[in-house]
């Protein structure tokens, strides 16, 4: 089983995708578990009156924003780490743009090299104190030359592509559109379909049932 941890000061943000579809039948079949850890969980108190737990500072040099401070991501890391095993292991990932670019290719190398936990740090704000990077050893990875407001979607994205990956997670592994053709024009009955009184037909060659013609096309529309 590959446990996804993942790190985020919003956990309740993830619950609706990760509990429904592939993901939740991922889950209900063993082939995946998730959790979630927020660095409030394994921060300090502060204030006179212990009135908040504090997980963010403001960045030396002056700027924008706060940074993630690093005490309480290490710490909610290392319960995700748990005990010593030396039949468990490790993947760690900080989402940043620009990172490492996230594919189908990397999501395969993730089941390839047999990790058996991955921990996804969820950045907030201006970013993380860098030194979690340097102290884990941790990945940069980017899921696009984009800036968004929280790693909890390239983390939701993450885990859907790798655990896809993982065979019997699809029922068929033949489902996996990786290992077919996938971006060509697709269609489904009915073979005319009328729109404000205009017809829209399914191209000849899905019908002659001539399955090199058939493949010829869907080449030709994936380029």
């Amino acid at each position: 089983m590959l446990t996804f941890h993942v790190i985020t000061l919003f956990p309740e943000s993830l619950t609706s995708y990760i509990s429904e579809s592939i993901l939740s039948r991922a889950q209900d079949k063993k082939f995946i578990k998730i959790k979630t850890y927020t660095p409030r969980d394994y921060a300090e108190i502060v204030g006179e009156n212990g009135w908040r737990k504090k997980v963010d500072g403001r960045p030396y040099s002056g700027g924008p924003g706060m940074v993630l401070l690093p005490g309480p991501v290490l710490r909610a890391v290392a319960k995700a780490k748990g005990r010593a095993n030396a039949k468990r292991k490790f993947k760690i990932i900080i989402f940043s743009p620009g990172g490492t670019n996230f594919t189908n290719t990397y999501a395969k190398g993730c089941i390839d090299k047999k990790y058996t936990d991955i921990i996804l740090i969820c950045g907030r704000y201006e970013g993380i104190d860098a030194r979690v990077k340097k102290i884990l050893k941790a990945e940069d990875v980017s899921i696009g030359e984009y800036v968004l407001t929280g790693g909890e979607l390239p983390a939701m994205v993450f885990m859907d592509a790798v655990s896809r990956q993982i065979e019997g997670v699809l029922g068929k592994f033949a489902s996996l559109e990786e290992n077919r053709i996938s971006s060509h024009e697709v269609y489904t009955r009915p073979e005319v379909f009328t729109y404000q009184k205009k017809k829209y037909k399914v191209p000849e060659v899905l019908l002659s049932g001539d399955h090199k013609k058939i493949e010829e096309w869907k080449t030709s529309k994936n380029k």
